[in-house]
């Protein structure tokens, strides 16, 4: 999705919040009929058959009595799915949101104007900071038009999360506090907190009605640099965020209770625009490998970013750049979305500031000095160490395959995502000799506040083809035919999942409501087939489209044995991010992408050749 702003919109970003649809509840016959489709490929007939019976069980008795009581819900709730969503997926979770939650990318400016130099690290983030905060303007103002696809207009309300969000860390369920106010709803923080070597600074980026410029920014991140320079590092208070949730929780609270000052700190961390990140590390990445900037961001120094905030900017010493979010509030696509407007704007600019140069009087940036004890220490020191461990077991591979890209691929009349789904299945197989539970994002913003659906590449058509490619015997026109014959079904199952027909977000509906009533867990959930194929979170690929634009991204796997697989695809070229745990003996990250780019050359030979 490209940013269509208007000096005069005709249309306003948030305008037509109230007149979406609300989310559909997809008919109980039609999700159990698509769930049995899609274990299909996991099971032995004998399996099969035991699911079969299990889900016509299902479909007659329980699982009748919970789709009412969901369509009743439904029928007083414009998003039956949202505060559940919110819940289950994201606020309940225990285990620690870096790594396992966050989504993190380089930025896309090295490809042009900005490659790895040493020595403008400052000058670089003032600029960088200034469109960020251009963007901002954009949203408070509402002249981001918005968000339409073949003109059904999008939900915009995760765009509301992008700035003056944050995670509030509880001992059994996290909240998000969200402080963003367009200027017609009334005031909005507009101070930007920066961190550097384990310390915090504020400031406001607006004065006298006026956004701070690049030259007045530099200033403030100058005087932030000086203040850090040769002197002892911070206490690093931002490493609690990567804790496990409940530990981070009582940790919180034990730092309020020791000095009330803390509080007001915190709320100042959790309030501000987004959080800027001087980090002192040089991940030099090219316009071919990705890798080290991917890393870094992912698992960088937890000193210098807040993990709870929705938006950190990261800026390393040699001039590149990368993020990392907080996944609760919303999806990728709004990071991929403003990353694009900086990165087109730097584009436009040559990366310089064209501007005045005149720096205004105003308040240097005030230091936020916690209140700590020998037990914050030991809490922060610990949580170092839990994240050292992990990170260290986190493989993050991420290259751009430059041999084609969309252009040839719509060019023989296939569609670029479906190509690049099936390409990462071919892969698989060919490495782990099975096909894997797949989990790919669908968006379902062409209802009120929708989000996303699953979409399970992994089905028979698939399996079909991957084995038929495999075959020495098999003929160029009965791998073309099982080729066309795993694209339609694909394709056929996104359309449906981004309609408000899939199933996965329907089965967790009807699963809600029996944990919520007490009721016995249905069969249907604890078959084994059910996490086999993927069910309850447990798909051994976990992708996601991060769009046909200049911006990647990176995550980790769902579960241990798997791998995480963020791609773009732009018109020349292909970037895609595998990440895998080194501790898992069955998968590599490194091999499954080599096995990716064989993939992607058999493919658009055999598509080339069937059409000679």
């Amino acid at each position: 999705m490209t940013n269509q702003v208007s000096e005069f919109p005709t249309e306003r970003t948030f305008q037509y919040q109230h007149s979406l649809p609300p989310l559909p509840v997809p008919s109980l016959e039609g999700s159990l009929a698509k769930y049995l489709d899609a274990v299909r490929p996991f099971a032995t007939e004998e399996e099969y058959q035991v699911t079969a019976a299990v889900v016509k069980r299902f479909g007659e008795g329980i699982g009748k009595d919970l789709h009412q009581k969901l369509l009743q819900r439904a029928r007083t709730c414009r998003n039956w799915l949202e505060e559940w969503w919110l819940d289950a997926a994201y606020l309940e979770m225990r285990y620690p949101s870096q790594l396992n939650v966050n989504f993190g990318g380089p930025a896309p400016y090295l490809e042009h104007c900005w490659p790895s130099t040493e020595g403008v690290q400052l000058q670089r983030t003032s600029i960088s900071m200034w469109h960020t905060l251009q963007y901002w303007d954009l949203l408070r103002t509402e002249r981001l038009d918005p968000h339409k696809a073949d003109n059904v207009v999008l939900d915009m309300d995760q765009f509301r999360m992008l700035f003056c969000t944050c995670k509030v860390p509880g001992v059994t369920k996290d909240t998000i506090i969200n402080y963003f106010k367009t200027e017609s709803e009334g005031p909005c923080p507009s101070h930007v907190v920066v961190m550097c070597k384990g310390r915090f600074f504020s400031f406001d980026a607006v004065c006298d009605g006026h956004i701070l410029t690049p030259p007045e920014l530099l200033r403030h991140l100058t005087h932030v640099k000086q203040c850090c320079e040769g002197e002892p590092a911070g206490d690093g208070i931002a490493a609690l965020t990567s804790e496990e949730r409940t530990r981070w929780a009582k940790a919180r609270e034990y730092l309020i209770g020791i000095d009330p000052a803390n509080k007001t700190i915190l709320e100042t961390i959790q309030s501000s625009l987004f959080v800027v990140s001087l980090d002192d590390a040089k991940p030099y990445a090219t316009a071919e490998n990705y890798t080290p900037v991917s890393l870094e961001v992912l698992t960088g120094d937890p000193t210098i970013r807040w993990g709870d905030k929705s938006y950190n900017s990261i800026s390393f010493a040699n001039g590149t750049f990368g993020s990392n979010c907080d996944h609760a509030p919303f999806e990728g696509m709004v990071l991929v979305t403003h990353c694009y407007y900086v990165d087109q704007q730097l584009k436009a600019t040559d990366g310089k500031w064209k501007g005045s140069e005149t720096v205004r009087p105003m308040p240097l940036p005030e230091e936020l000095v916690f209140t700590v004890d020998d037990r914050v220490r030991s809490d922060v020191a610990h949580a170092k160490q839990q994240y050292l461990e992990t990170t260290q077991n986190l493989q993050v591979v991420c290259y751009a395959f430059t041999s084609f890209g969309k252009a040839a691929i719509k060019h023989r009349k296939l569609h670029p995502d479906t190509f690049i789904q099936l390409a990462l299945q071919l892969a698989y197989y060919r490495q782990h000799g099975r096909l894997g539970s797949c989990y790919e994002t669908a968006m379902t913003r062409r209802f009120y506040h929708g989000r996303t659906e699953t979409m399970r590449p992994c089905t028979l058509e698939a399996q079909n083809w991957c084995h038929t490619m495999l075959l020495p015997a098999a003929s160029v026109s009965l791998r073309r035919k099982a080729l066309l014959l795993a694209f339609n079904k694909h394709n056929k199952l996104m359309a449906e999942a981004q309609n408000g027909k899939g199933f996965d977000r329907h089965l967790l509906g009807l699963y809600l409501i029996a944990k919520e009533e007490g009721l016995p867990m249905p069969d249907l959930f604890t078959d084994p087939l059910y996490s086999k194929s993927g069910g309850g979170g447990n798909f051994t690929l976990s992708t996601s489209l991060a769009g046909y634009t200049t911006v990647h991204g990176v995550g980790a796997p769902m579960v241990h044995h798997g791998y995480g697989f963020f791609y773009c695809i732009s018109d020349d070229r292909i970037v895609a991010s595998c990440s895998a745990w080194k501790s898992s003996p069955e998968t590599d990250a490194e091999t499954l992408f080599q096995n990716l780019v064989t993939s992607l050359h058999e493919m658009l030979h055999l598509a080339t050749t069937a059409q000679l």
